[in-house]
């Protein structure tokens, strides 16, 4: 990067952490460490709960999800919409009424304490492992631009952000998710507009979509019904609904940032214009990637976009890489006159533009199977070796394209997004681990200074297991298909928990205690073997703890009526 860049990257930061600081000053209790003392405005819960789910992942990764799959990874969140009005009807006005710390506390009052523990426990495990993980998105980048080691990376990743996250709690979270959030936007928008400008030879956005659309990029809609197949309109619908109701309605994460809002009318209006707004902005996301694909298929694309990963495979096996890049040249040269091929046919009307598609389509298959190759390679010759190049597509467009400044500031955006995320997971974390465990088994209840230290103290440990994490989530592939994976697992058996609490009165605390453990192995067991697709686990999850509840409530019911 240049020097203009390194500047904008580090004054954006520097202004956000400062900020942070400032806005989060004079911490005095836990209800305004942990709860922002309850006094959010709809808009900051808003952005909120946008910038806490929409991590770095969403904005490095999913462009590289479009670019190698499509966009069919947007019917993921179909279900949401339905999912905010359920959570605003049932479960918004229950924690507003009890005025809770934790989704948890709840628990202990309609079941019991144990029932409370497990399921922070499976919060606590889930969200920790996923929190890493967004570290880890970030550090990519510093560590490809600065060429520095990735464990190094992870820790100054993870710990710039403890900064503010640490002093301030979820007051200095919530403004400073405002500023990031706006930051995020503007810069993503015009990071679209600079790639059509980019495009070669004059050719503008509706000739990108055209060829983004004959590649199968634009596959926004799959409508036949596969168990294994991630995404369809399907598991979107059904298995997302589950997904996004139990990450918005029990994940602590996401149940922090509407807590905080001054009233129940501000929490459901928060909610409902998130499940409105959150669809159109992955789409645009995703676009991204679908026209990247139309950028490298007129411009030569790298062999492989993880660089340093390629340059290791050149320096051990340096025959294989000349064989790759040989054949690789001889593609790209053939798929980009094929690409202006379509397009001037096209224009022109010519009755050979159905030829020139299919041969179009026939190259397109030979790269994805050379990129296959390479791929394979690079993973059989080092045991570290990242398994995919995704997380790496748009980086490498930012880096090799955008104008002076720009750079620098993309490079930021990304950092701000972790950073909105990943703050409001350790507040999350800190909340639970507090009040779900350390007070409940702790002999001597401290008083309000004490508390406060202690909280902190959560956060901070909760940060640094989070960059520990980090540490092994170069095995992962993708990374924003890695933390919904994670999320399926566990969020089933959480949300089954709470919908039993909500709308099975005679189920008690006993019977579902057991069944939540049967359901998240029966998920485990699922996910091993392959059943179905990740997000079919929620749905897996969720029927688990019911049936295994009811199961339950039959036998002591029959077991009473013998006795």
């Amino acid at each position: 990067m240049s020097n203009i860049d390194w500047i904008v990257l580090v004054f954006t930061l520097v202004a956000v952490v400062v900020y942070g600081i400032y806005v989060g000053r004079g911490q005095k209790s836990n209800e305004s460490y942990l709860m922002a003392d309850s006094k959010m405005p709809w808009y900051i819960v808003l952005l909120g709960i946008m910038a806490t789910q929409a991590s770095a992942i969403t904005f490095l990764s999913a462009p590289g999800q479009a670019y190698t799959d499509g966009m069919r990874f947007v019917q993921y969140y179909f279900g949401l919409p339905l999912a905010m009005i359920v959570i605003c009807v049932t479960f918004i006005p229950i924690f507003q009424k009890l005025n809770v710390y934790t989704a948890y506390e709840y628990l202990e009052q309609r079941f019991d304490i144990k029932t409370r523990v497990l399921t922070s426990l499976l919060f606590l495990f889930s969200r920790g492992l996923s929190t890493g993980i967004s570290i880890y998105a970030p550090s990519i980048i510093l560590s490809s631009v600065l060429n520095w080691n990735i464990y190094l990376t992870n820790i100054l990743t993870g710990g710039i952000l403890l900064i503010y996250t640490y002093i301030g709690g979820a007051k200095a979270i919530a403004h400073t998710q405002k500023l990031q959030f706006l930051i995020i936007l503007g810069t993503m928008a015009f990071a679209g507009y600079l790639l059509v400008q980019n495009m070669p030879n004059g050719i503008g956005f509706k000739d990108a979509l055209y060829l983004a659309g004959k590649s199968g990029k634009l596959n926004v809609i799959t409508t036949e019904f596969d168990w294994k197949d991630k995404y369809n309109i399907w598991s979107g619908l059904i298995g997302g609904f589950f997904l996004a109701l139990s990450y918005f309605g029990t994940d602590q994460s996401q149940v922090g940032r509407y807590i905080t809002a001054k009233d129940t009318t501000t929490g459901r209006q928060g909610l409902l214009l998130n499940g409105l707004v959150k669809i159109p902005m992955q789409f645009a996301i995703l676009l991204i990637g679908a026209l990247l694909f139309a950028f490298f298929s007129l411009k030569p694309a790298p062999i492989y976009f993880n660089e340093r990963s390629y340059q290791y495979l050149k320096e051990t096996q340096p025959k294989q890489a000349a064989i790759f890049e040989t054949e690789h040249e001889a593609l790209q040269l053939k798929f980009s006159q094929q690409s202006k091929n379509i397009l001037k046919e096209k224009d022109s009307g010519s009755p050979l533009l159905n030829v020139s598609i299919n041969q179009f389509r026939s190259t397109q298959k030979q790269v994805k199977n050379l990129h296959s190759r390479v791929e394979a390679a690079i993973t059989s010759s080092s045991y570290n070796a990242e398994k995919t190049d995704t997380n790496y597509i748009f980086l490498y467009f930012v880096k090799n394209t955008l104008p002076v400044g720009m750079i620098g500031l993309l490079f930021a955006v990304i950092f701000l997004a972790s950073w909105g995320s990943i703050s409001a997971a350790l507040n999350s974390l800190a909340a639970c681990s507090l009040k779900d465990i350390h007070l409940i088994f702790s002999k001597d209840k401290p008083n309000d200074e004490e508390e406060l230290k202690f909280s902190r103290l959560h956060t901070l440990g909760w940060g640094i297991f989070s960059i520990a994490v980090a540490m092994f989530a170069t095995q992962m592939g993708s990374l924003i298909e890695a933390v919904n994976v994670l999320g399926s697992i566990f969020y089933g058996p959480i949300l089954g928990i709470f919908l039993v609490a909500f709308y099975f009165k005679k189920i008690n605390g006993k019977l579902v205690f057991i069944s939540a453990i049967l359901s998240e192995i029966t998920v485990i067991a699922v996910y091993n073997f392959d059943v179905v697709s990740f997000l079919w686990l929620n749905v897996v999850g969720v029927a688990a703890v019911i049936l295994f509840s009811h199961i339950g409530l039959l036998f002591n019911q029959h077991k009473a009526l013998n006795s």
